[in-house]
């Protein structure tokens, strides 16, 4: 469906209420309205702790000799910092990625090492999640296909969770140390 052709005026909100129904029904059930207002009154608590886990962890990672790169807005080295400064003064997420320096087998071995962060494709949770894409959701991709979607053998996708920023980098050492071995 092409919505601008049903209406010119408030393609967004036509699209956005028929995209509505489709996915949630007409009407929610009492307790799924529930669970929805109870989860937005704590959502602003919960993001300022997602966004102080994030930089803990992403600065411990920029400093860390075996990782070659971090992919968050919040260094003066991304491409995107000034302008994630300026839109998004509170954090720019918590879902990045970063690069091992080293082979598929590594992040293999650095994913099966990590005891607090889940393994799992999904994002946004209250838990930390990892995922390693060379050895899950693109295995089948040689090392060049790989290179040409912008994934390297050792490019590990995280997102922060709500759990002790210490114990996430703890586990995150622990990780890295074991994937260094594993070369």
């Amino acid at each position: 469906m092409v919505f601008t052709e049903e209406s010119t005026t408030g393609a967004f909100l036509l699209r956005a209420r028929r995209e509505g129904l489709r996915d949630f029904g007409a009407c929610l059930s009492p307790h799924s309205a529930w669970l929805i207002l109870q989860g937005i009154e704590t959502l602003p608590l919960r993001m300022e702790r997602h966004m102080r886990n994030t930089e803990k962890v992403v600065q411990f990672l920029a400093s860390h000799p075996l990782v070659s790169r971090v992919g968050h807005p919040m260094l003066e080295s991304h491409p995107s910092h000034a302008l994630a400064n300026k839109l998004l003064p509170r954090g720019a997420g918590s879902v990045f990625s970063f690069d091992i320096a080293g082979n598929r087998n590594q992040g293999k071995k650095f994913i099966e090492t990590l005891k607090v962060f889940s393994h799992l494709a999904n994002v946004g949770d209250c838990r930390s999640l990892v995922i390693h894409p060379a050895s899950t959701t693109h295995f089948r991709m040689s090392d060049e296909a790989l290179a040409q979607a912008g994934i390297g053998q050792g490019t590990i996708r995280l997102s922060i969770g709500l759990e002790d920023a210490d114990d996430l980098i703890d586990d995150l050492k622990r990780a890295l140390k074991a994937a260094e071995k594993a070369a």
